[in-house]
Formats: structure tokens, C-alpha cells, sequence
């Protein structure tokens, strides 16, 4: 069945949207529920630490992880059906509202899952059945979450941004990417590098410029694609980034000392250093020399 499936890559290509529908309504999921998990957790801890009585507190004994209590309406708390929780069909069936109040439904919900399908499918074309296919599918979806939830709480969650560390390592483990000398190289050096940048902004400035997330993201990102494509990684985020602060400050009366969440740009920044690094790099030597 594989050899077949192999045989007829827009069969390939099917099954793996098909899937990656799927992985992105999960996604979904861990953007919405993870911030709150961690939140209920903080909460626990600052209960236990202060010795208070956990009866009056009900708060802390509520249960809620990804996958309890059952997906609901936030405004009515209507249960969502199963019918209600297709990837993408769902959407379009119900017109983008909740099927018992009509409250509209975040267009983000479905861009989400669609972006998990067309990067899968991209993803199979470029790498065809190989490690390296299954290594950045799971790479583009932990991104996808620490964009998004980044883009929501300004946080960068360590149970995302330590396992795309750990994972980096141990994927270039095998050479999949660059070496493991190179990977553990870039790991240490993303780290100190922004670590650098924001300390000698604090000291200039007596304020904090950088949350000790992005650190860890760009160590990730340094294991995954080596110590070599960091320049490239900062370069790119930096420029976006730039150019979507100032159109903010212009277009939406963003206040200058409002933070501006880095991540999300670090995240597409080290995505495309990944899979175009090297090429980048060559282009612009070509050119410059």
C-alpha cells in the first residue's frame, strides 16, 4: 500500500493534507488551552505557596487540559457537537457560527487548520517521503503554535520552545540538517546571543526589551538549522519585524511603548532559514562578490 501510495504522489499529497487538516484543529487546541493551562498553574502554585485554604478557591480544583472539558461555545457554552468539529468543512457547514447562538466564529480557527494542510503539502512536494519530511512537519506545527499563542499573550511557552530545542538535537543527531557539532553550537549561540542584545538594552536603558522566550526560540532555531543560518534568522525577523512595527505605530496608532511580540517573526524567519538558508546565502555571496 505505501509503495503504491509512493507511486502516485497527488495521492501522497491527499493523504497528507487530509492528516494535516486534522494535526491543525488539534493545533487550535493547544493555542487556546495551553495559555490557560499554564495560567491555572501558575494560579495552583501561588495557592499552595501561600498556604491558603484550596476549598475557597475553586478556581484551582476546576479541571482543564487539552483534552477536558469538551470543546464549547464560549458565549453560550453550547457543547460542540461532533458534526461541529470536521477541520475546515465544519466552518463552511455552520457559515463561520456557533450552531446554537450564531455567534461568529474566529476566521482563524479555519486559516489555522488550512495552513497545517498547505505547508504539509508543500513540505511533502519539496522533501518527498524521507526523515526529513516528518522532521520539519513536526518543526512548521510547534512554529504554528508559538506564532499564535506568542501573537495572543506575548508568551512563549518552554513546554514548546525546550521540546523544539530538544528535538533539533536530536534530529540533527542523524545529520539531517547540519551537523550535530553545528546544531548544539547554534543552540548555545541563539541563546547568547539575544541574551546579549537584551541585557545591554536593559543596561542602556534601564528597561526590558526582550522576554527570556525568544531567547530559548532562537537556541531552537539555531539547533535545528546550525550556528551558520543565525545571522540570516536575525536578519530576516528583524527586518519584518521592523516593518510591522512602524506600519502599526503608522496605520493602527500602535503607542510606542506597547510591546510588539518578536517571536512570531523569529518563527517565520527560522522556518525559511531552514528550508532556503543555504541557497539565501549563496545568492547573496554571488551578488556581493
Amino acid at each position: 500500500m505505501l509503495d503504491y501510495i509512493l507511486l502516485h504522489p497527488p495521492l501522497l499529497y491527499l493523504l497528507v493534507g487530509l492528516y494535516a487538516l486534522i494535526v491543525g484543529s488539534f493545533l487550535n487546541v493547544v493555542i487556546y488551552r495551553l495559555p490557560i493551562m499554564l495560567q491555572k498553574n501558575w494560579y495552583n502554585q501561588c495557592v499552595e505557596y501561600l498556604n491558603l485554604d484550596k476549598r475557597t478557591f475553586p478556581q484551582s480544583q476546576a479541571s482543564f487540559n487539552l483534552f477536558m472539558p469538551a470543546s464549547q461555545c464560549p458565549k453560550c457554552q453550547y457543547p460542540v457537537k461532533l458534526y461541529a468539529n470536521i477541520p475546515l468543512l465544519s466552518y463552511l457547514f455552520l457559515l463561520g457560527r456557533c450552531a446554537s447562538c450564531k455567534q461568529t466564529i474566529s476566521l482563524r480557527y479555519p486559516l489555522i487548520e488550512m495552513s497545517s494542510c498547505l505547508l504539509a503539502i508543500y513540505l511533502t512536494w519539496h522533501f518527498g517521503w524521507s526523515w526529513q519530511l516528518a522532521a520539519t512537519l513536526i518543526f512548521s506545527w510547534l512554529l504554528i503554535c508559538l506564532i499564535f499563542i506568542d501573537f495572543d499573550h506575548q508568551l512563549l511557552p518552554d513546554g514548546l520552545t525546550l521540546s523544539l530545542l530538544w528535538l533539533g538535537l536530536i534530529v540533527n543527531l542523524g545529520h539531517i540538517f547540519c551537523s550535530s557539532q553545528d546544531a548544539i553550537i547554534g543552540a548555545v549561540a541563539g541563546y547568547l546571543s539575544l541574551w546579549l542584545v537584551a541585557n545591554l538594552f536593559k543596561w542602556f536603558t534601564g528597561r526590558e526589551g526582550m522576554g527570556y522566550g525568544d531567547f530559548k526560540l532562537l537556541a531552537a532555531l539555531g539547533a535545528w538549522a546550525g550556528w551558520q543560518m543565525l545571522p540570516l534568522i536575525i536578519l530576516l525577523s528583524s527586518i519584518v519585524g521592523a516593518v510591522v512595527g512602524i506600519s502599526l505605530m503608522v496605520f493602527k496608532n500602535h503607542k510606542r511603548d506597547v510591546p510588539i511580540p518578536f517571536g512570531p517573526y523569529l518563527a517565520i524567519a527560522g522556518w525559511i532559514a531552514l528550508l532556503f538558508g543555504k541557497q539565501l546565502v549563496n545568492v547573496y555571496i554571488q551578488t556581493t562578490i
